[in-house]
């Protein structure tokens, strides 16, 4: 990480380069380990950043106590309402005044994040894209959970309705039996509950079960279960944290 930042980092280098910054998924003051010289080095460096939510990049660049004086630094929204005239925008004005950053609200920029169409229009307009590694709380949710990291899917969020996640549930079921799959999603944290309720009620008692909660956080919570196991006890005690929920059918 540090060899490649020092070879690539530097407006005199790269300036027409977009990097993919990750933030951190909590709060504590322990998630920010993963910052290393050399990205400490880009954020001092760099007076142009794309961020989901430009009130939650100036508190990360604050909370790390660099000096970097916000006042310098030129910050546009890039977020799930914006389109691809608005990313082809950004990345002219990137190939003006760059490099630039990318960040999401939290974790890997691009990954369940609208970055992902900003990132497509560098490609389509010749502009170098750097990934930069840091936490996903998607994938330190599969990596905690013991089911397969051969063959996995991210689904984002299922269904609101209810007859409608059932059927999802199931669907997905029968695709991680047939293929041997772990299958992902996310979903908003007032629906935690409802959601594993459905998980429950859908499955088969067979089927492994987890969930992943607060990670990088001291609530941190990542536990595995049958769905049998789960239905003889207590279930999570949900908090207003967001959550992946992961599940294999064997």
């Amino acid at each position: 990480m540090e060899n490649r930042l020092t070879a690539n980092s530097g407006a005199g280098n790269s300036q027409n380069c977009l990097y993919l910054f990750p933030l951190p998924i909590s709060e504590d003051s322990g998630s920010r380990d993963y910052l290393g010289n050399g990205l400490r080095k880009l954020l001092l460096e760099t007076k142009l950043i794309f961020a989901e939510n430009e009130r939650t990049a100036r508190r990360f660049i604050s909370s790390l106590k660099l000096g970097i004086r916000l006042e310098e630094i030129h910050i546009e929204r890039f977020d799930k309402d914006s389109d691809a005239s608005e990313a082809n925008r950004l990345v002219t004005l990137l190939i003006g005044k760059g490099p630039a950053l990318l960040m999401s609200e939290a974790g890997c920029p691009g990954i369940a994040d609208p970055g992902a169409v900003l990132v497509d229009a560098c490609h389509k307009l010749g502009v170098r894209v750097v990934p930069l590694v840091g936490p996903s709380s998607i994938l330190l949710a599969l990596m905690g959970s013991g089911f397969s990291g051969q063959n996995f899917a991210f689904h984002g969020y299922l269904p609101v309705d209810k007859s409608e996640c059932s059927k999802k549930i199931r669907q997905l079921e029968t695709d991680s039996l047939k293929e041997k799959r772990t299958q992902i999603f996310i979903e908003t944290p007032y629906r935690n509950a409802s959601v594993w309720e459905r998980l429950l009620d859908s499955l088969k008692p067979e089927t492994g079960l987890c969930y992943a909660f607060g990670i990088g956080s001291e609530e941190e919570e990542i536990i595995q279960k049958k769905v049998s196991e789960w239905k003889k006890g207590p279930g999570p005690e949900w908090k207003k944290i967001p959550a992946v929920f992961l599940f294999m059918a064997h």
